[in-house]
């Protein structure tokens, strides 16, 4: 087992876009946005009920809406080489999502990364509106914090990399964690004075981890 387990979210981490912030605005209006991160804010709405309502908007098949994926988001070029460093320094890499796994899976193939592991919700692309189907009963839809704890009982030390809310927890949790420059998990562990590692890319993580000797 590798000493060390990282863990990676997808969206606006590895991406410069979160998929809903693409998707929302071209089939709903900017008021349904406005609402939904108003309940988010508030607190009226967990992020599991915000992407089942973002996603019942959405409209079209798998291969379309990946077709317009690929024009609108784009994946942070220096990932696919950290990625590859941790393979090569015997590190574990789990990207772990809220997001949709089948999104997140064509896009990993596009960088020669379909055999990385991914844990991530399944959707339903229905004419009327996507299904989120949930992996898990957490309020994230996908229980990160789970899986960090998991490593840690199985004896790793643990690397968490996000940028926003459905982090807060599973980045808490870790023994290491970084938060992607300006975005809302940097504020939310600097509020709490929680110690974390910026980054702007995934060139300044594998720089970080390789002065440590871990990538």
């Amino acid at each position: 087992m590798s000493r060390w387990a990282v863990f990676v979210d997808f969206d606006g981490t590895i991406t410069d876009r979160d998929t809903f912030d693409v998707l929302v605005p071209i089939f709903a209006t900017k008021a349904v946005w406005d609402e939904t991160e108003r309940g988010l804010d508030d607190g009226t709405l967990t992020i599991r009920d915000a992407l089942a309502r973002q996603a019942a908007f959405v409209r079209g098949g798998h291969a379309e809406i990946a077709a317009l994926l690929r024009r609108e988001v784009r994946v942070d070029p220096s990932f696919a080489p950290f990625a590859r460093a941790c393979v090569a320094a015997g590190v574990a890499l789990t990207i772990v999502s809220s997001g949709v796994e089948s999104i997140i899976r064509d896009r990993l193939a596009e960088i020669g990364l379909a055999d990385l592991p991914v844990v991530a919700n399944a959707v339903v692309p229905n004419p009327a509106g996507w299904e989120m189907r949930f992996r898990d009963a957490a309020e994230n839809g996908t229980d990160k914090t789970a899986l960090v704890a998991a490593a840690v009982a199985r004896g790793a030390r643990t690397i968490f990399i996000g940028d926003g809310r459905s982090d807060y927890e599973a980045a808490r949790a870790a023994d290491i964690r970084f938060a992607k420059i300006g975005l809302p998990l940097e504020r939310h562990l600097t509020e709490r004075g929680i110690a974390f590692e910026p980054f702007a890319t995934f060139a300044d993580v594998e720089a970080t981890l390789a002065a440590r000797a871990i990538v």
